[in-house]
């Protein structure tokens, strides 16, 4: 496949992706599973850079193989956004791909994670060498939540008021991704003033793309099932524009009282802006009612 076909393909399967930022900023969409009424919804905003836009998601629910699945998901690109578009039109098709989805969904996303990667390494020409973080959540059937992330976009579900992180931050000052960049002959820079980066260029650890520094870096997500019962109420997705500014205890309680879940979504960035956050911020919100 050359570079135009796979950049023709990208831009088919995002025309058709509910919460594309295609055509729309700002979206909503709701279910009724056979357990739950499920609302979500979603808003981005450009920060205050001066590149293009470079955050991407999915906000989506879908039957498949008469399962009820709820299809989330922020990347949040850098060095381009070409990685992170690809990754909003290929990583959910990829996962459901692997023979044991319904079976053993953790290993599913592991694979489809590394070898989705790899793809995006071997095609760097048309791809381009930058990369995206991504952060991941699948709901089966308004119960089984299973999430899988690299980088710094986050997850944090909310039960009982009280908020629970769901995804890692992979950040390269971290001792254990420390250890695992030095031990592929890397380096973690720690400069007064800025934020801890990969050989002295990148500030996650791990990453889809980036193909200069991937040897010296991971693209395995961390992975994380969660039971949906009574006691969860929302949960939030968002890239780290928002979470540079707001805890997660902070995201929860500005929303608690936000039955809409497209309007919690566009509160939560209007208050990263209003805290002064100048990075790109993409925010998905999905309500368990």
């Amino acid at each position: 496949m050359t570079g135009k076909d796979i950049l023709r393909q990208m831009k088919e399967k995002a025309a058709t992706v509910v919460g594309s930022l295609v055509n729309a900023d700002t979206a909503k969409g709701k279910s009724t599973t056979a357990s739950k009424n499920i609302t979500h919804g979603f808003h981005l905003v450009k920060g205050k850079s001066h590149h293009a836009m470079e955050d991407y998601l999915v906000s989506q629910l879908k039957k498949v193989h008469e399962n009820d699945l709820g299809l989330f998901a922020i990347f949040d690109g850098h060095m381009g956004h070409t990685v992170a578009n690809y990754l909003q039109s290929n990583l959910f098709d990829n996962i459901l791909k692997e023979g044991d989805f319904w079976t053993d969904t953790k290993r599913a996303l592991k694979r489809a994670y590394v070898t989705t990667d790899s793809y995006i390494l071997e095609h760097s020409v048309s791809l381009g060498r930058g990369g995206s973080t991504a952060v991941t959540a699948i709901l089966v059937n308004g119960q089984k939540l299973v999430v899988a992330n690299v980088g710094d976009s986050r997850a944090v579900l909310s039960k009982n008021g009280v908020a629970k992180q769901l995804s890692v931050d992979h950040e390269p000052n971290k001792e254990e991704e420390k250890r695992m960049i030095e031990s592929k002959g890397g380096f973690v820079s720690n400069i007064p003033g800025d934020v801890p980066r990969v050989d002295g260029q990148l500030a996650v650890a791990r990453a889809f793309g980036d193909k200069s520094l991937k040897r010296h870096m991971s693209s395995e997500p961390d992975v994380i099932e969660e039971t949906i019962n009574g006691d969860a109420e929302c949960l939030i997705l968002a890239s780290d524009g928002l979470w540079k500014v707001m805890t997660n205890q902070e995201a929860i309680d500005a929303i608690k009282h936000i039955k809409d879940a497209q309007q919690a979504a566009k509160h939560l960035t209007e208050e990263a802006v209003a805290r002064k956050s100048r990075d790109d911020i993409s925010c998905i919100v999905v309500k368990f009612h």
